[in-house]
């Protein structure tokens, strides 16, 4: 099937989660483009919205290659397989996420504007992409959250590659996807109008979230500065 929009995605994608209603959840969109689905979603369940930013660490001759991921506050993952396959050192290692950290920095700095992160720890981590084609970033993400203390969870798409999908059912609890099509070439051609989201509209559609929540009268989503310290997990990507 296609969809109009990335919001229409959302709402059709929300009603595939209405299990989760009631349940302590969070809803993450992955910037820029899952955002506008995650906003349907979050309305959809009660649930707050954040954005979670993860940058990939990648092979410096195979940018295609994940060698781990890292996400806000320190966290990192890595994949072992791959660092000993590929007889990546902790030098080369550690100039590789020293680039990577730099880039994520910028794009936390673009997205937050001091906004405090929603906290994870112990809740359903409900991660929404507008799209799945490699797996790849989707795949960091559900490792970040999982690194920063989601108790479940659950990667949730409109469409996706059938190949890309079965391989990230290793890192999710739940993965939850409207429609795997037998042919996948690109996720833009699932939608009528994908045109880019671009950082203001995110921001404002975070801002939106905030103001819903206050006015809902439910009790403000706990939140935490998320500081340097680093937690570190070893996990396949």
């Amino acid at each position: 099937m296609t969809f109009h929009d990335r919001a229409d995605a959302g709402r059709v994608l929300a009603q595939r989660l209405r299990h989760l209603k009631g349940r302590d959840v969070v809803v993450l969109g992955l910037p820029r483009g899952g955002v506008p689905v995650a906003v349907e979603i979050a309305a959809a369940l009660s649930a707050p919205l954040d954005v979670i930013v993860v940058r990939k660490l990648a092979h410096p001759l195979q940018p295609e290659l994940a060698i781990g991921a890292l996400g806000e506050g320190g966290a990192r993952v890595l994949n072992p397989e791959v660092l000993r396959a590929e007889r990546i050192g902790a030098d080369e290692l550690a100039c590789i996420q020293r680039d990577a950290q730099t880039e994520l920095d910028r794009q936390v700095a673009r997205l937050r504007h001091g906004r405090l992160a929603v906290r994870l720890a112990g809740r359903v981590a409900v991660i929404v992409d507008d799209g799945v084609a490699t797996g790849s970033t989707a795949q960091a993400a559900c490792l970040i959250a999982r690194a920063q203390g989601a108790a479940h969870v659950v990667l949730a798409v409109p469409v996706a590659s059938s190949r890309a999908l079965a391989g990230l059912a290793g890192v999710a609890d739940e993965v939850v996807c409207v429609d795997t099509p037998e042919w996948f070439y690109a996720v833009g051609e699932w939608y009528d109008d994908f045109t880019p989201t671009t950082d203001e509209e995110v921001l404002m559609l975070l801002d939106r979230a905030a103001a819903r929540e206050f006015h809902d009268h439910r009790p403000h989503p706990k939140r935490r500065f998320l500081g340097s310290s680093t937690a570190s997990i070893r996990l396949s990507l």
